[in-house]
């Protein structure tokens, strides 16, 4: 699993980075929050833990903004400063764990273990958009009473973008996830799934359209009637 790390704190920072990798989790750690809202796009995390107090664009508004633009991942926050209010507003933003500085590695290490494992229970088992769902279980397809099943790249890719509909996916998060940055894999590879989904999605006849985003990477987002 892959975690993101948010602290101004540079000696703490790269001990949390190395704690965190020795547990088997791969890890990127930023020192403010600017850096943290651009590694969150451009790539796919598992979970978020983001210092409150930082520079440039402090914790609490990485966390508003992560949720305003649909990331689902779960984020734990942590601060020096332990008002109640401040934890309520943390979790009324959208956090899922809050941990007060100083803390004991063995806690965090147990807590982030804790929050990744509520996410994999809460996973959704079917995604929708416009009509169309995907079932994520058995990897099928359905619009209407038509159905079409996927292969396994071509369900991973269609899980990307349902997560994130109207969003461009990068072809590098594409293949860092679904094929975990085989070095054989390039852009046309990815075409080939691609064009395969594009086929089963008309097959069916979803109304959603997957289009390429030239030099961004590829979107997922419902049909609109003409003059709507």
């Amino acid at each position: 699993m892959k975690l993101l790390i948010a602290e101004d704190n540079e000696r703490l920072l790269n001990t949390l980075v190395r704690v965190l990798e020795r547990e088997g989790y791969t890890v990127d750690g930023v020192e403010n929050g600017a850096l943290a809202l651009d590694y969150l796009r451009a790539s796919d995390y598992d979970g978020l833990l983001l210092d409150i107090m930082m520079p440039e664009v402090d914790g609490l508004e990485v966390l508003r903004t992560a949720r305003a633009e649909g990331f689902t991942c779960p984020i734990m926050l942590f601060s020096a400063l332990t008002e109640v209010s401040q934890r309520v507003d943390g979790l009324d933003a959208g956090a899922d764990d809050y941990l007060p500085k100083p803390f004991d590695m063995t806690e965090l290490t147990a807590r982030v273990r804790a929050m990744l494992r509520r996410r994999e229970a809460f996973s959704p088992q079917v995604m929708t958009l416009a009509g169309l769902t995907l079932d994520c279980s058995s990897h099928k397809l359905e619009y209407n009473g038509a159905q079409a099943m996927l292969g396994g790249k071509e369900f991973q890719i269609m899980e990307m973008l349902m997560a994130r509909p109207g969003s461009i996916i990068p072809i590098e998060r594409i293949i860092m996830q679904a094929w975990n940055w085989e070095k054989a894999v390039d852009t046309s590879v990815v075409w080939a799934q691609v064009s395969n989904l594009r086929k089963k999605i008309a097959g069916i006849g979803a109304p959603v359209t997957l289009r390429f985003e030239r030099g961004a990477g590829y979107i997922l987002e419902e049909d609109h009637a003409e003059g709507a």
